[in-house]
């Protein structure tokens, strides 16, 4: 079993999953446009949302992140509600993905020793989405 975050865009998905995959070191990784899926009842994607992503995974240190564009008529609100949270016990690796991902975003704690780790950082990305870097020493 597993627990994937799912984050919804407005618009912007590929340019996420293009950011999200080089901070990651992911090299493939499945897309579905809403102009490749099936027809429904009402018949094929509309012309604007097209080239939008329907679904897309990135699979990420055995586990993963799931991210879509939402239908344009339904704008997502992005809130404080949420955070993803990477963990390793590669330090290199913790600091290496915290540098890649505060570029162009908000950085809301150094990636520094806490009382509970060896290392602990926080950031909200380019696209408004919060990242926290955690130090696994086996928790």
């Amino acid at each position: 079993m597993s627990v994937n975050a799912y984050i919804n865009f407005n618009g912007n998905c590929k340019e996420a999953l293009v950011f999200y995959a080089d901070v990651f070191e992911v090299e493939k990784y499945d897309v579905m446009t809403w102009g490749e899926m099936p027809p429904g009842p009402d018949g094929p994607a509309p012309e604007h949302v097209k080239d939008l992503v329907m679904h897309a995974y990135l699979p990420i240190s055995g586990g993963g992140l799931m991210l879509s564009d939402a239908w344009p008529e339904m704008t997502v609100t992005f809130g404080d509600n949420i955070s993803m949270t990477v963990m390793s016990d590669d330090e290199k690796k913790l600091k290496q993905y915290f540098e890649k991902m505060r570029v162009g975003g908000v950085v809301t704690a150094e990636l520094a020793e806490a009382f509970f780790t060896k290392l602990y950082g926080a950031v909200t990305d380019k696209f408004g989405i919060h990242w926290q870097f955690l130090y696994d020493e086996g928790m």
